[in-house]
């Protein structure tokens, strides 16, 4: 069976960027239509970006230079949604422009921590202050930034690094970022990658400092790649129905650090193959799965709740550690998907950084998804081997795939996919 993985999250929003902080017209192809992209896109024709439709494509004309607010004696308010993306990657931006910005989203985003980016900002230039706790809404007070050297906690997030980054050409002189305690790593060798597509120069000096030189971007076509955390479910689902599925676009040459996902089904027995076009995964006829391991998922922590989710169906406990950081995203996921668990009357262990879960038969349960899609997702893989299982809010994928239970369904139609209570 092919899966029908839209594009990737990631890539779709730093691609955005990048084309608005180019000089030209940018073509993205194949971009993710999505709650989160949206937002993003939103945000940045407020911010003076011409973004249109052709097709299936994302047409950005450029600006070469960072946001001008229209009337420098009013805030120039920019709206981010649910999109963290958007709170960490745009204030930087906006920062090498000129004029006062105040960004802001819903309440679960503004439960997110954003102090080490605005200390980073005041480092560098700008005046920016952040909401009660750290957090948005975040005001940005901008003529330009320096660049320079500067040292950036990045025990939270790899997003606040990805954020100086992107938008480190734009700057006066070059940036050296040394990360400190940096989580995802895969991310950021995926933000250079794209930088270097629209042309910038960077070093990365291996010891957990980048340089990058001033100089801007050019326009330059792309097309945007299946998500491959996205992929994680669909990979996950043929492993517990010992089903094959194959999603092309996602192959050997992918900027995702997510597809080493299918690794780790690999440790649960799956098959796994990847080409230089597409990757399958097979489970086994039966559906078993291996446990009794370990597993560092710090690199790949947005699958870790695929995993999880699936842990009951295997033949020994397995332990997912190094994601910390995940207490920190859309809900706390360790302790969310913890008690989901437990609700399933499966037994669960959780620390700071890690979550143990152990062989079960799940009870029926209504899961408590914290309107986070990744919670929604993972346990309607679940689904379809154990029945009785329902979401409070399935609505709530359409933060990256609004189209994930039709697609899940289409896959596999004799299964119980959840949709609602």
């Amino acid at each position: 069976m092919t899966a029908r993985v839209p594009g990737s999250k990631s890539i779709t929003n730093r691609a955005l960027l990048l084309a608005a902080a180019a000089t030209g017209i940018t073509r993205l192809r194949a971009p993710l239509v999505s709650d989160d992209t949206l937002a993003f896109r939103t945000a940045l024709t407020g911010l003076g970006v011409r973004i249109t439709e052709t097709g299936d494509a994302w047409e950005v004309t450029g600006t070469g230079r960072g946001p001008v607010a229209a009337d420098t004696a009013t805030d120039a308010r920019v709206w981010c949604a649910d999109a963290g993306t958007a709170a960490r990657f745009l204030p930087p931006f906006a920062a090498t422009g000129k004029g006062r910005f105040v960004f802001d989203g819903t309440d679960q985003l503004r439960a997110r921590p954003l102090r080490p980016l605005a200390d980073a900002l005041t480092a560098l230039g700008a005046e920016a202050a952040t909401g009660p706790g750290g957090a948005l809404p975040l005001t940005v007070t901008a003529d330009g930034l320096t660049g320079g050297d500067i040292t950036l906690d990045s025990s939270f997030s790899s997003q606040y690094l990805t954020g100086l980054l992107l938008s480190a050409p734009l700057m006066s002189a070059p940036l050296t970022v040394r990360a400190r305690s940096l989580v995802s790593r895969p991310y950021i060798d995926m933000t250079l990658a794209l930088m270097h597509h629209f042309g910038a120069l960077t070093e990365d000096h291996g010891d957990g400092a980048i340089t990058v030189r001033p100089g801007g971007y050019t326009a330059a076509d792309l097309t945007i790649e299946p998500d491959a955390s996205t992929a994680s479910y669909f990979f996950a689902a043929a492993a517990v129905t010992g089903r094959r599925v194959t999603v092309p676009g996602l192959g050997t040459g992918s900027s995702q650090g997510d597809l080493g996902f299918v690794e780790v089904l690999r440790r649960t027995g799956a098959d796994v193959e990847i080409t230089g076009s597409a990757t399958t995964v097979t489970g086994r006829p039966d559906g078993r799965l291996t446990g009794g391991f370990d597993v560092d998922m710090g690199n790949i922590s947005d699958t870790f709740m695929t995993l999880a989710a699936i842990a009951p169906l295997a033949d020994g406990p397995i332990t997912v550690h190094g994601i910390g950081h995940a207490r920190l995203k859309e809900s706390d996921r360790i302790e969310a998907i913890a008690r989901n668990l437990r609700a399933l009357g499966i037994h669960t262990e959780e620390g700071p950084e890690r979550i143990t879960v152990h062989p079960g038969a799940p009870r029926p349960a209504q899961i408590a998804c914290h309107r986070d899609h990744r919670i929604a997702m993972a346990f309607s893989v679940l689904g379809l081997r154990s029945g009785g299982i329902t979401l409070d809010d399935p609505a709530c994928v359409a933060k990256t795939f609004p189209g994930f239970h039709d697609e899940l369904r289409r896959l596999f139609p004799g299964a119980a996919t959840p949709q609602g209570i």
